[in-house]
């Protein structure tokens, strides 16, 4: 194969992709005015159906938008030796290989944050507020932007050059260290205290709740169960966005249930005690641990296939750079891995569904189902969300079953 042909690949690879999420999207847009089914028609009444309806137009046109100007920017990047200025750039600043890479993704990774700012902006203080869902003021919106390229310059930074210098030391083994000695430790790492060292960034979190009806309820829950009642938070959501969440991370001594603030005010005391029912549910079921290990295991393969054709320099000729190295060849390796990614995306997906299922009837079975259903309802309402999406979209996208599935698991 030459590194023409492999050009090709790449670029067909990244326009089939498109025209398949395209497809999707059109199917899904499709089922925008769909009637609710019969379980569903007191979710929203006629007139919040109707701007439910119109949330979801504005979504899927701007969607359109931002995705096609993703898309011809990649491929005009590809097509006139974008990667090589960059690779160029960046070697005339140092010699170093693991200087090299870090500013070449340096300027990759945060000259497309820039491009896309103005998306992001505009879905924000435009979209959002227009549907009254922006809470977001815009130091806040500008100070995360900061905030994120800090983390991800120590972060992705650190990893990317440990394991280039792995590579350097042990050339295709590297894998092996990389995954074993990074990766893994990495994940357990940031599994069991992101919420303690990471979210407190961003928001702020608060101990369960103060004496009071409520705490008195999740108490009770927490007591029958088993579970920690200093383990569950509040953290405000309501400074970003009305929606809400809750969700469950860590384990062992670093468990927590962490519920928004936007959650507790928008549903009942039974509802709140029923979700976090449902959230105990994932930690009861061992999904936490699941999703680590299964999310470790994978990486690992990913860098195994990857150690196969990192050393071959048709990686970095396909993409126009005559000077072949690991980062170059990694930035072509992840666009010819992509059909794969996707495969296991969806795999991820269907254990995920699968979870839902089970932590809805741990929720059931220990608390009530009724209460979860109407907190479901409220939950999808408030956020205006898509009650009859196009099964096929569903299938590649969706981490959690369709609120009619999971109301019909609860209701049986």
């Amino acid at each position: 194969m030459t590194a023409n042909t492999l050009f090709y690949i790449i670029f067909a690879l990244i326009i089939i992709n498109f025209i398949i999420e395209k497809v999707l999207d059109a199917l899904n847009a499709k089922h925008f005015n769909d009637a609710l089914p019969e379980d569903l028609q007191d979710v929203y009444d006629a007139e919040e159906y109707k701007k439910s309806q119109q949330y979801k137009a504005t979504n899927y046109k701007f969607s359109l938008l931002t995705s096609t100007f993703t898309v011809m920017l990649t491929l005009g990047f590809l097509w006139f030796d974008g990667f090589e200025f960059i690779d160029n750039i960046a070697r005339s600043y140092s010699e170093n290989p693991i200087i090299i890479a870090l500013i070449f993704f340096g300027i990759i990774t945060i000259g497309s944050d820039i491009l896309n700012t103005p998306f992001s902006y505009y879905s924000t203080f435009v979209i959002e507020e227009k549907f009254g869902f922006n809470k977001t003021t815009k130091s806040t919106f500008f100070l995360d932007k900061l905030k994120g390229w800090l983390m991800m310059a120590i972060v992705g930074g650190g990893i990317l050059a440990i394991i280039i210098w792995f590579y350097q030391v042990t050339g295709n083994n590297f894998w092996l260290y990389a995954w074993g000695g990074l990766v893994a430790v990495f994940s357990l790492f940031i599994n069991m205290f992101y919420s303690k060292l990471i979210v407190p960034l961003f928001n702020k979190q608060t101990p369960p709740l103060e004496a009071g009806s409520l705490r008195d309820s999740i108490s009770k829950y927490a007591n029958t169960v088993g579970f920690k009642l200093d383990k569950i938070f509040v953290i405000d959501g309501s400074k970003r966005s009305t929606k809400a969440n809750a969700y469950f991370s860590g384990f062992g001594s670093e468990k927590r249930v962490t519920l928004y603030d936007t959650l507790i005010n928008d549903l009942d005391e039974d509802e709140i005690v029923a979700v976090l029912a449902h959230e105990v549910g994932h930690y009861k079921k061992k999904h936490i641990i699941f999703n680590l290990a299964t999310s470790i295991l994978l990486t690992g393969f990913t860098l195994f296939i990857l150690s196969l054709f990192i050393s071959n320099p048709l990686l970095s000729e396909a993409l126009g750079v005559q000077i072949p190295s690991f980062h170059i060849g990694l930035v072509a390796f992840g666009m010819l891995y992509a059909p794969i990614s996707e495969i296991t995306g969806l795999i991820m997906n269907w254990f995920s569904r699968k979870f839902e299922y089970q932590a809805d009837d741990y929720a059931k079975n220990t608390y009530k189902a009724e209460p979860l259903i109407t907190s479901l309802k409220k939950l999808s309402k408030n956020s205006l969300s898509n009650l009859t999406p196009h099964p096929a979209y569903v299938f590649m996208h969706y981490s959690h079953p369709t609120l009619q599935e999971r109301i019909g698991n609860l209701r049986r």
